[in-house]
């Protein structure tokens, strides 16, 4: 990967700047963007590798902006929200977003997600490096993190890429939300265990034939969830 490309979306302008800072001392490329509107033509014009995307914006949302960066891009996006909003950071992820910080932030901590989410997206290593993983009429390439359903290419963010690939690797093996979180979220002590439920649920969607009769993505009620093949 080229240098990378970084898109920070929020519209307290002192906020940005800081952030901004904090990330071109690491040595990324970075655009700023304070509103909705302009965060979609900044998008479009840079293609930036991750989007840093505060969910409070005037006029164009958070959400609506991360919908339609969804609708032609997989690249991760950090959302930014109030802390203890749990509505709005189920609806980031229902949207497609793959990761969120709450404010007030350090910006150490955000440049530490931000490196992560880089690295597992574009450099990770797969626990089963060069093997083809076939279930069914799904097919993953752990290497070139592709996903085919009938041969059909499915469109997958990061986190449900990894959060796929973890189930396959394991299959009849159940995991609580809790320990999905520190397996695939590699949250030790903090995170929102309805993210795990939002993730799975879009999972669902794009690779099973019934979301809600799913042949391999099940719940095992009471527990957690397993791949079963």
């Amino acid at each position: 990967m080229d240098v990378p490309r970084i898109l920070v979306v929020d519209d307290e302008p002192m906020v940005a700047e800081v952030v901004k800072r904090y990330l071109e001392r690491e040595g990324f490329q970075v655009a700023i963007a304070g509103d909705g509107a302009n965060a979609l033509t900044t998008y479009e014009l840079t293609r930036p590798h991750l989007v840093v995307l505060d969910l409070m914006l005037p006029g164009v949302t958070g959400l609506e902006v991360c919908r339609r960066i969804r609708e032609s891009s997989t690249a991760p996006i950090i959302m930014l929200t109030a802390r203890g909003d749990e509505m709005d950071r189920i609806a980031g992820f229902e949207m497609g977003a793959d990761d969120y910080i709450a404010k007030p932030f350090s910006p150490r901590e955000l440049v530490v997600r931000v490196k992560a989410v880089l690295r597992r997206c574009y450099d990770g290593q797969p626990s089963t490096p060069g093997v083809t993983m076939r279930n069914g009429a799904i097919v993953v390439d752990p290497v070139a993190r592709t996903v085919e359903h009938h041969g059909e290419a499915v469109g997958l963010t990061p986190r449900e890429f990894d959060l796929l690939c973890f189930l396959m690797e394991r299959p009849n093996q159940v995991f609580t939300r809790d320990q999905l979180m520190q397996r695939v979220w590699n949250y030790e002590w903090y995170g929102d265990a309805s993210t795990v439920t939002v993730h799975v649920r879009r999972l669902r969607t794009k690779i099973e034939p019934d979301p809600s009769a799913p042949l391999h993505l099940k719940t095992a009620w009471g527990t957690g969830y397993k791949w079963d093949p």
